[in-house]
């Protein structure tokens, strides 16, 4: 199995407890970050958005209502079962105007251009290859668009050994008794080798961006690297 398919099975089988599990790891404060991150890139109504990456849909959901009216959302992921849940949510919410696809972003279908914004939150480190993530987001942007990459911070200080000890000590346990330990011991892996925040705004730039900050978020926990065409 290749490193796509790979991913790909591993939201397969933990989009069940994705959303709980993740308001365990970060005691219900990822919803702020994804908030916050949205506020720096300031969706306003009207717009054409994406949002790659987007697994179970939280962050559509609110970036569709930051939206409106008359905007829309674009929400895409690989995997099945996350999405079928980000549907069956947006389903209660009908008044929100999200398209959602199943696809790889890096081998996404022919698909209208020219969007306003995209995010990609906890979905960049994922690819197979990061900086081919950023040409695929630049090339479905309109030239004066702009977008944000919500993620950990791949650091070495206090936030670091904070985020290692929720994992080992508290996510990785707990998804041990539901059969799932191996898949949430990938996390700290994935987060190790994603590139810093440096690093991020050079890949941004060298796929083409005209302009790329990355800002610490959560005291460092979190990092938001902001995107313009």
């Amino acid at each position: 199995m290749n490193e796509t398919k790979a991913v790909r099975s591993l939201f397969e089988q933990v989009a069940p407890h994705y959303d709980s599990f993740n308001d365990l790891f970060s005691f219900g404060l990822h919803r702020v970050w994804k908030r916050q991150a949205l506020a720096l890139v300031k969706p306003k109504p009207g717009e054409r958005w994406l949002d790659l990456c987007c697994g179970t849909g939280d962050v559509a959901l609110v970036l569709a209502n930051y939206l409106r009216p008359g905007g829309e959302v674009l929400a895409v992921d690989s995997a099945a079962a996350p999405l079928a849940i980000a549907r069956q949510r947006s389903a209660r919410m009908p008044w929100l105007q999200i398209n959602w696809l199943q696809a790889d972003v890096l081998n996404l279908p022919a698909i209208n251009t020219g969007f306003d914004g995209a995010v990609i939150a906890y979905g960049l480190r994922n690819l197979a290859d990061p900086g081919r993530g950023l040409e695929v987001l630049k090339r479905l942007l309109h030239p004066s668009g702009r977008g944000v990459v919500l993620d950990f911070n791949p650091s070495e200080g206090f936030a670091g050994i904070l985020r290692q000890w929720a994992l080992a000590g508290v996510v990785v346990p707990v998804a041990r008794q539901v059969g799932l330990g191996e898949q949430y011991s990938y996390l700290e892996e994935s987060i190790a080798r994603f590139p810093d925040g440096i690093e991020q705004e050079k890949l941004a730039i060298k796929a083409g961006f005209s302009a790329a900050q990355h800002r610490s978020l959560a005291g460092g926990l979190m990092g938001a690297l902001m995107l313009q065409c």
